[in-house]
């Protein structure tokens, strides 16, 4: 594995590290993509994993680089997506996070994150992690100038099995601090349909490890981190259907907060 070390890591063949797909959305949602991708720049040599594993769950969350633009669609909402395969960089962690740059993933050992130099460290952060951030900061600081309400959404997906354990939710609603009534009314619309098993803060409990989320929306922005059971939204006719369940609990939720 080469070090990048003193180099700039992204070359001219490497996709931009942030997409924004409608970027002109004028409803009150900004949906966001923390691990929508799985590309790896070509000078980390595709961290020395084969495709398979880069695939799985460890490499980015399934089905969400789908779902998002039928939301944006569906919502007349940004969505920005995250290009790079979370093993890379994490974006939904701090910088300083032992697991921003995991060493082993769910059992995966990860040759190309395996002693890492702080300049190899820095690059990642630089060239993608901080420009993902701050395309939000930027957007959210142009809706606010327009007086456009900001309703962060966060898109996520979780495998169905993790360390042998199975997960029974469909769908979880995440979140912890800050403002959470908009995430809340979610839960209480998901919860009155009657056809999910949903989780009221699983298959994980949001908190400080979270980064995006506390970051952009904390102390006052409404928002709600989606988690999605990944088999739901697998292929093209899950992220359909499950667009039009988000849209509608998204739809919900905003009526219920509104003044």
């Amino acid at each position: 594995m080469r070090s990048v070390s003193g180099d700039k890591l992204l070359q001219a063949a490497d996709p931009s590290p942030v997409r924004i797909i409608n970027p002109a959305g004028a409803s009150s949602f900004l949906l966001l993509g923390d691990h929508a991708g799985n590309a790896v720049p070509h000078k980390l040599e595709a961290l020395g994993l084969p495709p398979v594993e880069l695939a799985r769950h460890i490499g980015w969350d399934i089905g969400i680089g789908g779902l998002g633009p039928l939301l944006a669609r569906a919502l007349d909402a940004p969505f920005v997506r995250q290009t790079y395969s979370r093993l890379v960089v994490d974006c939904n962690r701090a910088i300083e996070a032992a697991d921003a740059m995991p060493p082993v993933s769910d059992g995966t050992v990860v040759p190309g994150n395996a002693g890492l130099t702080p300049d190899d460290r820095a690059a990642r952060i630089a060239e993608i992690h901080a420009p993902y951030q701050a395309t939000i900061a930027e957007l959210l600081a142009a809706r606010d100038a327009v007086g456009l309400r900001t309703v962060l959404v966060s898109l996520h997906s979780f495998t169905p099995v993790m360390q042998g354990h199975t997960r029974p939710w469909d769908v979880g609603v995440l979140y912890d601090g800050g403002d959470t009534r908009f995430a809340t009314a979610v839960l209480t619309a998901l919860q009155g349909r009657g056809d999910l098993v949903v989780g009221d803060n699983e298959p994980y409990r949001m908190d400080l490890i979270d980064y995006t989320i506390p970051r952009h929306a904390y102390p006052a922005r409404p928002y709600v981190e989606f988690e999605i059971r990944q088999d739901l939204i697998a292929d093209e006719a899950g992220q359909r259907r499950w667009a039009r369940i988000v849209e509608a609990v998204c739809r919900e939720a905003l009526a219920a907060i509104e003044p």
